[in-house]
Formats: C-alpha cells, sequence, structure tokens
C-alpha cells in the first residue's frame, strides 16, 4: 500500500529532479549527498537520513505516476529480503500470473521478475527503507531490460552495492527554507512572527520529520512557535515531540528512536570493527561541529585512546567488543564509512579540515540517547567532552601562521564553540579550572589580529569561569587579566591600567604577593603603565618588580632578566638616562640573556631588537640596519620567514631605507613585506593594513604626497571598518593622512585634521598622554604652515610648559618642542630670538642626544639658517660650512640633508657676497 500523502504536503525542488529523472524510465536510487552519480541511468535510488522525506518523496511520484498511465504500481517494504520477497509474491497473485508452485512465495516472487522484464505494460516497482543491499541481490527488478518498467529505491545508506552502471541515485537533503516557512505556514496558520518560524526550522535543521512532529506538538499543546523552541531548548528531544498515539502524517518513530535504529544497524554493519565501535565514533563526533569536524580530532591520540579504553570490562561506558583491541586511525575511519553508509553522517576524505559534517539533530539525539542511560548517568557525556577537547587542543598549530593553519584555526575554533554549547559544565572544575582548549580558542583569535572577536570571546570566558569556577579562581582572574590586555591592544591604554590595577588588589586579597599571578599582573600594569604615557609610573613599578623577582627568583631567572630589560626601556623613555647610556646597560644585559637562556631565546632576540630599536632612537640609521640585518638572520634560522617578528624586522628594514635617504628602494621594500604579510596573515589583519600604512608613507617620502593621501585614504577606511575608529593604528592613519594633506599643499585641511584628531586623543588618552602631546605639537606647526605664524608660536609656548612638565626638560620631545617654537618665532619676524633660543638649545642637545645625532645636526642647520636671517650672512656661510663637513662624515655626501646643507651654503654665500 502507498503511504498516504502527508499533512501539507510540499511541492519540494527535489521533487522536481524525481520527476524528470525517474520519467525517462529505468531505476532511481534517492540519495543523500555522497554518491553523485551524473551518466544516464537505469536505476534510480532515493537515500538519505530518516527523516528528511525520501518515502513521501517516493509516494508522491508513485500517486502521480499512478494516474499517468502506469498500469501496475508495486509497493514493496524493503527493509528485509523476506519483505521483498513477500511483496513480489503478492503481487504476482494479484496479476494472475501463471506458476509452476503457487505455494512458494519465492517461485511466486520470481515470475513477477520474469513478467517485469517481458511484458510491455507500463509497471513501477518502488522499493522503500532498504536497509541492507545485500537483501536485494537476485531481487532487482530489471528495470534496464524492460522499456515499460521503472524502479524507485528509498535508503538511509549510501552504499557502493547501490551504485551500478543500471542506477540513478539522487540526494536528499532537507527542506529549504522556504520550504520548512512554507510547511509551517501551511500546518500552523499564520501563528506568531515569521521570524518564530524561521528560528524554529533552523533548530530543527530543516529536517521534514523534526518539522512534522514539532508541528504537531504546537498544535496539541496549543502554543507559540517561540514558546516550543523554548521546551526545545530546556527538555530532552523526546519530549519535545508528540507521544506516540498522537504521532502526525502515519510516523511510525519519533525523531530519537529513527536514528536509533540507524546506529544499531551501524554498529553490527562491519565484521572486521569492533562491535560498537560506530556508536562511540558518533559519541565523539555529537559534541564537534555540525559543519565540519577534521577527521584527525577523531583519529588523534586522546581520541584513540577513549576509543580503546571503551573495550576494558571495568569500564562504564558502553564496551566495543571484550579483550584488549587497541583502537588505530585506519579503524576509526572504516567506521566513519559504516556512518556515512548509514546516512548518520557525511564522510569526505576530500575536504580538508572537515572530513565530517553532521546534522545537528542527529547530534542531539546521539548525546540524549548515551544521557538517558540509566546505569550510565553523566559521567560519560563528560568524559567525551573532556576527550574532544584534549583532541582539538591536540591539533591546534602553536602559529596561525599562514592561510592553511589560519583556516584550520578558524575550524578548531567553531568546534570548540560547538563543544562548549552543548557540554559546557564538562569543560570546568574547581580542581582542574577551565580546559586549555577554552582559553586557546579566545586568546588565538588576538594572535590572528581578530581584537573585537577576541573581545567577545574572551568577554564570555570571563563570565562562564566565574559562573562555573567563582570569582577568585586563578582561571577567572586570567580571563580578567586578558580582557585588560585587549583593553589597551584596542587603543584604551588608561582603561587597561584600571582593569590591572583592581585585578592586581583582587590578587593581594586571595593569592599571595609573591604568587607568579600576582607578580605577572605587577609586570603587565608596569607596561600598561607606560603605554599610557607615565613614563615614569613604568619606572617606578618595574624598579619594584625587579626587587621582587631578584629576591625571590634570583638574579638569573628568565623573568628577573626581562624585568631588567624593561626597567632599562622604560627609564629612557623617561629621559632618566641618555640613549648612549642606554645602549650600554642593553649590552651587559645581552651578555648575560646569552649565558643563561642561550643565543636563540625569543627573551634573547627581543633584547637585541631593543638594542637595534635603541640604535634608531640615536639616529644611527647605519648602526641600526645592520643590527636588524643580523637579527633577521637569526629570526629566519629560528622562527622561519613568515613569524611576526621575522616581518616585522624586515618592516623596520625598509623604514630605515627610507631615513637613510632611498625612499624609493623602501616603497619596493614594504610592498614585498606586503605581499607576505597578505598571504601569511590575509588583507584584514591589523599588521597586513599597517603595512599598507607604510606604503603610502614611504609613497609620500619618495616625493608623491598625493599618491600618499590618495593611499592613506583608502586604508584608513580600511581600518575604521576593521579596527573601528579608537584603535591606535586607525589614529595613526588619521595623523598620517593629515601630514600629507598638509604636504601636498593642504595646510589648512592638515591643520583642521589634526585639530579632529587632538580632540580624540584627549577624549581616549588625556591630556598629558605622549600622544596626545604630539597632536597638539602638530596642530601648532600646521597653523603656522596655514599663515599664522603668531598662533603657531603660542600654541608651542603652551605645549612646551606642559611637556616640560609631564616628560622634563631633556626629553627628546621636549627638544623638538623647543627646536619648533624657535624657528616659528622667527617665521612670525624674531629672527633673533630665534637664533637666541636656537644656539641655547644646542647646547642641549649635544648634551642629551650627542653631536652627530640627526637632530643635533638639524638645530646646527636651522640656527645657522637664522644667523643669516639676523642679517650675518657671514656666520651662516661658516656655519654651514662646518655643518657640511660633518654631514658627509656621518651621513655620506649623497644623502638628501648633504645636499639640502650644499643648497643652503651655497644660497648664504650669494648673500654674503652680495653684502660685500
Amino acid at each position: 500500500m502507498i503511504p498516504r500523502p502527508a499533512d501539507c504536503f510540499q511541492d519540494r525542488e527535489v521533487f522536481e529532479r524525481v520527476q524528470a529523472i525517474a520519467g525517462v524510465g529505468g531505476t532511481l536510487v534517492l540519495a543523500q549527498a555522497g554518491f553523485g552519480a551524473e551518466a544516464p541511468a537505469e536505476t534510480q535510488v532515493l537515500a538519505g537520513m530518516g527523516g528528511v522525506g525520501k518515502t513521501q518523496l517516493a509516494a508522491a511520484y508513485a500517486r502521480q505516476a499512478w494516474r499517468q498511465g502506469v498500469e501496475v504500481l508495486v509497493w514493496v517494504n524493503a527493509a528485509t529480503r523476506d519483505g521483498v520477497v513477500s511483496a513480489y509474491a503478492d503481487a504476482a497473485l494479484r496479476l494472475n500470473l501463471p506458476m509452476v508452485g503457487r505455494d512458494d512465495p519465492e517461485q511466486r516472487a520470481r515470475e513477477l521478475l520474469t513478467w517485469a522484464e517481458d511484458t510491455d505494460r507500463r509497471w513501477l516497482i518502488v522499493l522503500d527503507d532498504v536497509h541492507h543491499p545485500g537483501d536485494l541481490q537476485g531481487w532487482w527488478p530489471p528495470a534496464a531490460a524492460s522499456p515499460a518498467g521503472q524502479v524507485l529505491v528509498t535508503t538511509r545508506l549510501r552504499d557502493a552495492a547501490l551504485a551500478g552502471a543500471d542506477r540513478r541515485i539522487l540526494d536528499v537533503g532537507t527542506f529549504t527554507r522556504a520550504e520548512a516557512r512554507s510547511y509551517l505556514t501551511a500546518k500552523l496558520g499564520a501563528q506568531g512572527p515569521v521570524a518564530d518560524m524561521d528560528g524554529l526550522a533552523a533548530d530543527l535543521g530543516f529536517l521534514p520529520l523534526a518539522l512534522a512532529q514539532a508541528a504537531a506538538y504546537v498544535r496539541n499543546a496549543d502554543i507559540t512557535c517561540a514558546a516550543y523552541r523554548h521546551r526545545l531548548a530546556t527538555r530532552l528531544l523526546a519530549h519535545s515531540v508528540p507521544g506516540r498515539d498522537y504521532l502526525p502524517d502515519d510516523h511510525q518513530r519519533i525523531v530519537t528512536a529513527a536514528w536509533e535504529l540507524s546506529i544499531d544497524h551501524a554498529d553490527h554493519a562491519d565484521p572486521a570493527l569492533p562491535v560498537g565501535l560506530a556508536r562511540q565514533v558518533l559519541y565523539l563526533a555529537s559534541v564537534l561541529d555540525p559543519a565540519g569536524i577534521p577527521q584527525a580530532v577523531l583519529a588523534g591520540p586522546p581520541a584513540l585512546d577513549f576509543l580503546t579504553a571503551q573495550q576494558r570490562p571495568s569500564s562504564p561506558a558502553t564496551r566495543l567488543i571484550a579483550g584488549g583491541v587497541g583502537v588505530d586511525a585506519d579503524m576509526v575511519d572504516a567506521a566513519l564509512r559504516v556512518l556515512h553508509r548509514h546516512s548518520l553522517l557525511d564522510h569526505n576524505r576530500v575536504t580538508t579540515h572537515r572530513e565530517i559534517r553532521i546534522h545537528q539533530l542527529v547530534q542531539r539525539a546521539t548525546r540524549e540517547n548515551l544521557l538517558t542511560q540509566p546505569d550510565l548517568g553523566p559521567a560519560p557525556l563528560a568524559e567525551i567532552a573532556r576527550t574532544a577537547a584534549d583532541a582539538l587542543l591536540r591539533l591546534w598549530p602553536q602559529i596561525e601562521r599562514d592561510q592553511a593553519t589560519q583556516q584550520l584555526g578558524q575550524i578548531l575554533r567553531a568546534n570548540t564553540t560547538a563543544l562548549h554549547d552543548c557540554t559546557s559544565s564538562a569543560l570546568y572544575s574547581p580542581d582542574s579550572g577551565a580546559h586549555a582548549v577554552l582559553f586557546q580558542a579566545a586568546t588565538s583569535l588576538a594572535k590572528t589580529g581578530r581584537t573585537t572577536a577576541a573581545v567577545t570571546a574572551n568577554t564570555d570566558l570571563h563570565a562562564n569561569c566565574l559562573h562555573h569556577l567563582g570569582p577568585d579562581h586563578p582561571d577567572t582572574l586570567t580571563t580578567r587579566s586578558n580582557l585588560a590586555i585587549l583593553q589597551g591592544v584596542v587603543g584604551d591604554a588608561v582603561g587597561a591600567v584600571a582593569a590591572f590595577e583592581e585585578l592586581l588588589a583582587h590578587q593581594l586579597r586571595v593569592l599571595e604577593p609573591d604568587h607568579p599571578d600576582t607578580l605577572t599582573t605587577r609586570h603587565r600594569l608596569a607596561l600598561w603603565r607606560g603605554n599610557a604615557g607615565d613614563d615614569v609610573g613604568a619606572v617606578a613599578a618595574f624598579e619594584e618588580l625587579l626587587a621582587d623577582r631578584t629576591r625571590m627568583l634570583g638574579a638569573d631567572h628568565p623573568d628577573t632578566l626581562i624585568t631588567r630589560s624593561n626597567v632599562t626601556r622604560w627609564r629612557y623613555e623617561a629621559g632618566h638616562v641618555s640613549g648612549s647610556a642606554t645602549y650600554s646597560t642593553l649590552e651587559e644585559l645581552l651578555t648575560d640573556f646569552l649565558r643563561v637562556l642561550g643565543p636563540d631565546h625569543r627573551a634573547t632576540l627581543s633584547v637585541r631588537h631593543l638594542m637595534a630599536w635603541m640604535r634608531d632612537g640615536m639616529g644611527d640609521v647605519d648602526g641600526a640596519a645592520a643590527e636588524y640585518e643580523k637579527l633577521l638572520t637569526e629570526y629566519l634560522r629560528v622562527l622561519g620567514p613568515d613569524h611576526n617578528r621575522t616581518l616585522i624586522t624586515r618592516r623596520n628594514l625598509a623604514r630605515l631605507r627610507v631615513l637613510a635617504g632611498d625612499a624609493t628602494g623602501a616603497v619596493t621594500a614594504f610592498i614585498e613585506v606586503l605581499a607576505d604579510r597578505l598571504r601569511v596573515n590575509g588583507s584584514d589583519h591589523p599588521d597586513t593594513l599597517f603595512v599598507r600604512h607604510d606604503v603610502a608613507w614611504a609613497q609620500g617620502e619618495a616625493g608623491d604626497a598625493v599618491a600618499a593621501v590618495t593611499a592613506f585614504e583608502q586604508v584608513l577606511a580600511d581600518q575604521l571598518r576593521v579596527l573601528g575608529p579608537d584603535h591606535p593604528h586607525t589614529q595613526w592613519t588619521r595623523g598620517a593622512l593629515a601630514y600629507w594633506r598638509g604636504e601636498a599643499g593642504d595646510a589648512v585641511g592638515a591643520a583642521t585634521a589634526y585639530t579632529e584628531l587632538l580632540a580624540n586623543r584627549l577624549r581616549m588618552l588625556g591630556r598629558d598622554h605622549p600622544d596626545t602631546l604630539s597632536a597638539r605639537h602638530e596642530v601648532a606647526w600646521w597653523r603656522g604652515e596655514a599663515g599664522d605664524a603668531d598662533g603657531a608660536v603660542t600654541a608651542f609656548e603652551q605645549l612646551l610648559a606642559d611637556r616640560t612638565r609631564v616628560l622634563g626638560p631633556d626629553h627628546p620631545d621636549t627638544l623638538a618642542n623647543r627646536h619648533d617654537l624657535a624657528c616659528w618665532r622667527g617665521e612670525a619676524g624674531d629672527a633673533a630670538g630665534a637664533a637666541t633660543a636656537l644656539q641655547e638649545l644646542l647646547t642641549k642637545v649635544g648634551e642629551v642626544l650627542g653631536p652627530d645625532h640627526p637632530d643635533t645636526l638639524l638645530t646646527r642647520g636651522n640656527l645657522a639658517w637664522w644667523h643669516g636671517e639676523t642679517g650675518n650672512a657671514v656666520a651662516a656661510v661658516t656655519a654651514f660650512e662646518q655643518l657640511l663637513t660633518d654631514r658627509i662624515r656621518v651621513l655620506g655626501s649623497d644623502d638628501p640633508q648633504t645636499l639640502s646643507t650644499r643648497d643652503d651654503l651655497a644660497h648664504w654665500r650669494k648673500k654674503a657676497e652680495a653684502a660685500e
């Protein structure tokens, strides 16, 4: 008997394919994704997981075929061989076929097949719900031999035995979104918002069987879709469908029972596998991402250890077999093929890192089957969750350094999210804390530059740790630390300081003052104080921390050495020591790092990086470049060409080419770094965007200010989209764009843009932050360039007072402020005042920076110029002659600044000759 039509049967897209393929005759196999046979064939098989509507599709086609002239229609329940033989025999009797042995069912069945091969009457045989392809051996209807015949097969299997030259296979999946909405609307009417219906369909994975049973439950209980979704989320799946007496559309089983039958079949399908292995593999898959699970997770050591352990007689979980047979990766692969053939999951070895896909309701039914076994309790699911977490963590790449590892990281994060969503409580323990994979998933986002997503993930992790572990657990405190770091990374250094201060107070209350976590927080607090502009506070904090770490850990402990390097750096940043003295201290420190940690330790390489940075800051471009070149060789050897530090070092070398006068070469070098950043990090990574910033800057320095403006505008648009308006990189690009607008001739536009940037920095950083003071410096400068020299003098005077107060009189920024103030005094008409101020400044610059520092040489050049502007051209000539000699010695004869000095000397020689 053909099953009666389902209530509100949907005219699905897949039914049009059934009509088109089956209409040409032969045999059609309705199958779920996996075979993809496209060539013409005679036999057609519809396959798919339980509940996708294969039987209803076949029944709809059968009724249509009957209406269109099929004369003999045989519907066969093909779950067993006996069922097939019995249906064939009954049909033979109804057709009154001549038979030798009417009492022999098999003989009658063979008479039907003989008749089907020879008759010219149109016939259709439907083999519904084939469980074992072997049951059809010798019993396939002869569709290929009969132009009048058709065969339609439905099955959950995707078995090679169903494929063949004379059979077509059609994939049957779930409803489309539109089909699901249409079905629910027909069943329930205009019941609540459409969004609730769409949400319900998505919750049930668009599975027709589940939607039918959900709609029946909603109608019987007289509730809304929203109310049902709440029940679905808070109850077992078996309790969210109608009772067996109220199942709709002649359904034989509830959703969970349909899959339990498939799992039982799969467990015994392959005699070469331990009985029950397929079920255990499905248990692991049931807690991971339905959209894609790496096979390496299910076949890695943690999973294999778990699967092997299930064979032990003492295990409370379902056993595989008695004895000690170890499970290996090949056995897992074979189990996945069994599960694939039974449509319990999709297994495709070609889709790297997403070899396994599984319907979300199959996952839920599998988990609930485990949870509702009274003799097991929740322990097995917790063990499965921890095993899956261990397997994910083991597979995670140490560095997501290229497109392949970044894609894997993204897939592992999705699997970690799915695991947490369905087994969260199993991943937290008061003793062991939160599972390490949860921290890995959250922190890896920041490492790949996705800071906004990292903030969200770490915020969620903190809330979960707070809920499961309490506010005083070390892991809860660790999440607070990670959030404080991210707060600083996204641009709120002041907020990071406040967060670390609160965290430190909490740790001092619940931990010992000398606890390692407490000391780590003190270290991070000191660092962010410096980043927030409090150089002096950073020095004091690091000096106190150094004393404590030396006392507790000893002078040679790595943490002590790292603290020494920070003390050295921030003393220089605060202006407490000169650059040359700082460099000497770093040389001594490097000796200790080499002795204790060796040349390849990252902390040792960091000290060398700091030394190169110091040479750069001291104006020794050639020396800095030489240091970076040596460091690059080490980074390539130790870390590889795609490591972040390697790429940063290449970027620094390109930047030094600009300072050395080779801006055109720098553009080429930056573009090469950009190509590698795009390959390694992708187009939206903050470091990729900042190298684009560098390319634009080098273009401007190479003489094309207009191109620089265009490039900076493009970079800024992407940074605003990816990083947001308050990220430090976005702020720096806004400043650079303002500068190059001025250099391109729009001084007024530059002054306006810097004024807007200043307002933003005042809001974010406060009045005394160095970046705020720098923005005020630029506003003053471009005010003068726009024609308001007097306004520039006033602004620089006010800024000098604040910089002296905040940074001290000897800080390089304070000295630069004095230099520009003197120059704008000259531009405002006070040439004598400018010369006097520059003469006083030269003495201080020489003491602080040294005689050959670029700023010292610049001050000498401007002093010479303003001597000339006071009317003393002869003094200007003498000063420029001396400066030219020193610039040739320090920079070389072809350096742009050397060439500029030659021009200035020629200018004042003409002035001196004219005066004579």
